[in-house]
C-alpha cells in the first residue's frame, strides 16, 4: 500500500490532481489508516493510469466519469469516438496553421489559389485596384459562406471574362464608377449587361446561391454602397 504522494509520483500527476479525482468521483478515496493516512493500492495507480491517459487526450471529467462503470464494448466505442474527435481537432489545428503561415507569407484572402491567381490577372486586364480589392473581399465572404456553391459561381464569372466582348462589360461596369449616376452612359450599360445576360444564358437560370440565402442581397449592397452610379446601375438593370 503506498501513500497520495507516492502515487502521485509514480503515475506523474499531481497531489492536487488526484483530490481533485476524488472530488469528481472518478477515482475512490480509502479510508484513512490508524496513522491517518490513505493508501492506495494496485488497482488505485492502474485506475488513475488511465484517469491521466483520457484527461490528457482531452476527454472531459464528467465523460471519463461515465467511463469508468462502462463495459469493456462501451468503453471501446467511446475510445474509437475519442480517437475520431481527436482526429478532427488535428484536422482543425492543421487547416489553422495552413491558415496563419499564409497570412504570415502575406496571403491574406483565405480563397482557393486558382481564384487568387485569378483574382491577379485583373490588374493586367485593365480593371482598377478598387476592383480587385472588392472582387477578393466578395470571394472571400461567398467562399465563407457558401464553400460548396462558390466555386461554381467562381467558374461561370472566370467563363465570362475570358470572353473579350464580356469582359469589356465588367470594365465598363468597373469604370462607372466615378459617373453621375444620371450619366446615360449608365443607360445604356445596364441595357447591354441585362442584353449579355440573356443572349449567354436563354430562359436558364445563371449559377445562384440558395434562394433563401442572404449573402447575394449583401454583396449587391456591398457594392452599391461605395457608388451612387453602382447603384443605379442595379436598380436598371433589376428593372429591364
Amino acid at each position: 500500500m503506498i501513500t497520495i504522494g507516492q502515487l502521485a509520483g509514480y503515475v506523474g500527476v499531481s497531489i492536487k490532481a488526484i483530490r481533485v479525482y476524488h472530488d469528481k468521483e472518478l477515482l475512490p478515496e480509502p479510508d484513512r489508516d490508524a496513522s491517518g493516512y490513505r493508501r492506495y493500492g494496485a488497482s488505485d495507480v492502474i485506475d488513475l493510469i488511465k484517469i491521466r491517459t483520457l484527461a490528457e487526450a482531452g476527454v472531459p471529467l464528467a465523460r471519463i466519469r461515465d467511463l469508468r462503470s462502462a463495459t469493456e464494448e462501451e468503453l471501446q466505442q467511446a475510445l474509437r469516438e475519442i480517437d475520431d474527435e481527436l482526429t478532427a481537432r488535428i484536422r482543425g489545428l492543421r487547416a489553422t496553421q495552413g491558415r496563419l503561415r499564409r497570412l504570415s507569407a502575406g496571403q491574406l484572402a483565405p480563397v482557393p489559389a486558382e481564384v487568387a491567381a485569378h483574382l491577379e490577372h485583373l490588374a493586367d486586364w485593365g480593371f482598377t485596384p478598387r476592383w480587385v480589392e472588392l472582387q477578393r473581399d466578395l470571394w472571400i465572404l461567398v467562399f465563407a459562406t457558401y464553400p460548396n456553391h462558390a466555386i461554381t459561381l467562381f467558374h461561370d464569372q472566370a467563363a465570362s471574362l475570358a470572353d473579350p466582348a464580356l469582359r469589356q462589360l465588367f470594365l465598363d461596369y468597373d469604370h462607372a464608377h466615378d459617373l453621375d449616376p444620371d450619366d446615360p452612359r449608365i443607360d445604356d450599360l445596364a441595357r447591354r449587361i441585362v442584353e449579355a445576360t440573356r443572349t449567354r444564358y436563354g430562359s436558364e437560370e445563371p449559377p445562384h446561391l440558395d434562394a433563401d440565402s442572404d449573402i447575394p442581397a449583401l454583396v449587391q449592397r456591398t457594392i452599391n454602397a461605395s457608388s451612387p452610379a453602382w447603384q443605379r446601375l442595379d436598380a436598371l438593370i433589376r428593372g429591364l
